[in-house]
């Protein structure tokens, strides 16, 4: 089986950088454990000891503030699960457009889930926000994300850390798709704890990690040998984590943002009439639209045969195409939402590549006319 010739799925997963493959294939020469104290553990600490340098920059954080985990699951897990326990919340607020990953986290708490609506712009409704801040009678946990990973919509940040940041409450954040897109300055900015994602910046998957202000510093998930200055137990994977380091430190410059807006722009001018693009302010290289009448699982099997790949939404669900729970918290009809296509493009997306799918998908739009005109 050959490999799809263009990738536009980067919201899901971004190819790995060279530089990450580079740091990932050096790093894997060293042996040894990053805990022991001889001259090759002592290599191993240092690879690791740089790379947390290096995503620390990316994220705006010290580099204290940054522990390396298995994946962003596992930091989102922490967060809310761990923070949960840690803080004594009486219950955790998420918004209904929120990752599996933190719903289920929230779920796992054993607390009550109070959940926030989404405007239909897929902002977060911002008004039931504060009236739940203000109506709490106990400590909060407010997991949210920055940016949705199927719209691309990016939540008013400086508004949910004004309304939650100035309380008790503690304020977590998914910033998965922000990381590298959007400037991030976790040290001074309001949230306790943030998780980031390094296959989302052309890193291999299995490494992630969350931020940790010092006030938050007691929350704790996976015990172990005291590795990550006992807030993850268990042996780091220096190989990977060498890799996330690479990626952060190189993706700046693969990734133009402006380069980026312009092809989802070219890609959006190019769409038929009728096409609804949802979200109101997004992240310039996500579009997450919908040709009424073109069911979307039909789309994705004619474009993955022309070697297109798309999705339909989150990648985390299985491999099903199923309806997606974002959209609807946007108000967008099933039938509509049925329809949605999310084309997402990263670091190494060219113009050529979108022309290419909206040839495809052209032709796809006109087989299926062909046949609704037999039918009838």
């Amino acid at each position: 089986m050959t490999r799809p010739a263009i990738y536009l799925d980067h919201n899901a997963a971004s190819p790995l950088l060279p530089e990450a493959r580079s740091a990932l294939v050096a790093a894997l020469d060293l042996v040894g454990n990053p805990s022991s104290v001889h001259g090759h553990g002592r290599a191993l600490r240092n690879v690791i000891d740089t790379a947390r340098g290096q995503v620390a920059a990316l994220a705006g954080a010290e580099r204290r503030q940054l522990v390396f985990t298995g994946s962003a699951t596992e930091a989102i897990t922490q967060a809310i699960v761990g923070g949960a326990q840690s803080f004594g919340s009486s219950a955790i607020v998420i918004s209904a457009g929120e990752h599996a990953a933190v719903s289920k986290a929230a779920a796992a708490t054993g607390l009550p889930v109070i959940t926030i609506g989404l405007l239909g712009d897929g902002c977060i409704d911002l008004d039931q926000l504060a009236q739940v801040i203000a109506g709490a009678d106990g400590p909060l946990l407010v997991a949210l994300h920055w940016v949705n990973n199927e719209t691309g919509v990016v939540q008013p940040m400086a508004r949910i850390n004004a309304l939650v940041g100035p309380t008790p409450h503690t304020l977590f954040i998914d910033a998965v798709q922000a990381l590298g897109k959007l400037p991030l300055d976790f040290a001074a900015s309001a949230p306790d704890m943030m998780a980031i994602s390094g296959h989302k910046i052309g890193a291999p998957a299995g490494i992630g990690a969350l931020l940790v202000k010092a006030h938050a510093d007691t929350v704790r998930l996976i015990p172990g040998g005291g590795q990550e200055q006992g807030r993850r137990g268990g042996t780091e994977a220096g190989a990977l984590i060498a890799a996330f380091g690479a990626a952060a430190a190189a993706f700046a410059g693969r990734y133009v943002a402006a380069d980026v807006e312009t092809l989802t722009a070219r890609l959006e001018a190019a769409l038929p009439a009728n096409a609804v693009v949802f979200g109101g302010t997004r992240l310039g290289n996500v579009s997450n639209f919908a040709v009424p009448g073109i069911n979307n699982a039909t789309a994705m099997m004619g474009l993955d045969l022309l070697g297109l790949s798309v999705s339909s939404g989150s990648a985390c669900s299985s491999g099903k195409v199923g309806p997606s729970h974002v959209l609807a918290a946007m108000g967008v009809p099933t039938a509509l939402a049925d329809c949605a296509l999310r084309v997402s493009l990263g670091w190494n997306s060219t113009a050529a590549d979108v022309d290419a799918f909206l040839a495809g998908y052209q032709s796809i739009l006109e087989r299926q006319r062909a046949r609704q005109g037999q039918a009838a």
